[in-house]
């Protein structure tokens, strides 16, 4: 899985089925005029193409709010109007595809492809723009922002919903055009008391003296109506979801591919490290519920880079390349694979001082 000539951009993406409309993660390659996908089995990438995506004619909308329960969509619609679902495992790596894909389908149009990055940090909101209107459309039961129940530093909250869906609902809603603008609108509407911050992520933040750093375009910090601020706890819900495990600070997360302890073989899985507590879960990218398949902390654990000749011993299958391995306190090991070196490097040097 390492990177070929030509290529822009590649990595793993969750791709929603045509025909039975279930969720693969697919290895994807950006070239200059088609993005190809790839299956991958026992960690190794197919030599041929599952499928391609011609980029010529294409339309992209980012962010894309059409699963409720996957925000973190790309939708790329072909000139044949066929549509892709892309997901990815973090704000900034869906935005950083959506921008390369952007460019890929401008490459012939420099002048649009130059917008395209003055945009991106562009600030100019919209004229005679009515927050009062903006609230009526947040709050509409079929269009607006949807509202969940949340957890935060061991509280449950309802109807609440976070920094980076409303920051992904105005640009998607046409009252924004990049993210630092809407982050800037949120602002506005939180210090004309049309939202408020709820629990301590969002909250601390609003100690800030600059208005725009006051919101936070996070999907862990939360927000909710103004008028709507009950909260409601659950202790044996908190305990089922081992909440205490989810507190940390998200240090790194993206996706590699891990082997099975039982069956021995290999899935992708996307992996979320946190801090204060040092926890490394990992999670089905094919399901919509964002609840780790698991995880563990990393004190007392060794971790290292394994050698790239040769099937290493605990491997099972011809899986060879970028792998690691971490070895629990309880003497369980875990053999992971990255894309690359240079990720694997990334993901050692992120988890050595957690252990």
């Amino acid at each position: 899985m390492q990177e070929a000539a030509g290529v822009l951009k590649e990595g793993f993406l969750v791709k929603r089925g045509h025909i039975v409309r279930n969720w693969k993660v697919r290895w994807f390659v950006l070239l200059q005029d088609k993005l190809l996908y790839y299956k991958i089995e026992g960690g190794k990438k197919e030599p041929s193409p599952k499928g391609r995506i011609l980029l010529d004619g294409c339309t992209i909308t980012c962010p894309c709010l059409e699963y409720e329960n996957r925000p973190l969509l790309i939708k790329l619609k072909t000139k044949t109007n066929t549509d892709y679902f892309l997901e990815c495992c973090s704000r900034e790596e869906r935005d950083s595809w959506a921008l390369d894909i952007t460019g890929a389908i401008h490459a012939g149009h420099p002048v649009q492809v130059q917008e395209l990055h003055r945009m991106k940090n562009s600030f100019k909101l919209l004229e005679n723009i009515s927050l009062h209107h903006i609230v009526e459309r947040m709050c509409d039961s079929s269009t607006g922002i949807k509202r969940t129940r949340n957890l935060e530093q061991g509280s449950r909250y309802k109807e609440t919903f976070t920094g980076s869906a409303l920051v992904d609902w105005l640009i998607s809603n046409s009252f924004a055009v990049s993210r630092f603008e809407a982050v800037t609108l949120a602002s506005m509407l939180m210090e004309e008391n049309f939202i408020k911050p709820v629990g301590a992520r969002s909250t601390e933040a609003t100690r800030y003296s600059d208005l725009s750093e006051q919101f936070l375009d996070d999907s862990t910090a939360l927000y909710m109506f103004a008028e709507s601020s009950k909260k409601n706890t659950s202790s044996k819900e908190e305990l089922q979801f081992n909440i205490s495990e989810l507190r940390g600070t998200i240090v790194k997360q993206g996706f590699l591919v891990k082997q099975g302890h039982k069956r021995k073989n290999w899935k992708v899985r996307r992996f979320v490290l946190r801090a204060d507590p040092a926890f490394l879960h990992y999670y089905d990218p094919t399901k919509e519920e964002n609840r780790p398949v698991g995880g563990f902390s990393l004190r007392g654990c060794l971790v290292s880079a394994l050698e790239d000749n040769g099937v290493p011993a605990g491997v099972k299958g011809n899986v060879q390349g970028n792998l690691f391995k971490i070895i629990t306190k309880n003497d369980i090991h875990y053999y992971i694979q990255a894309s690359s070196k240079a990720e694997r490097a990334q993901w050692i040097e992120a988890i050595k001082p957690l252990t």
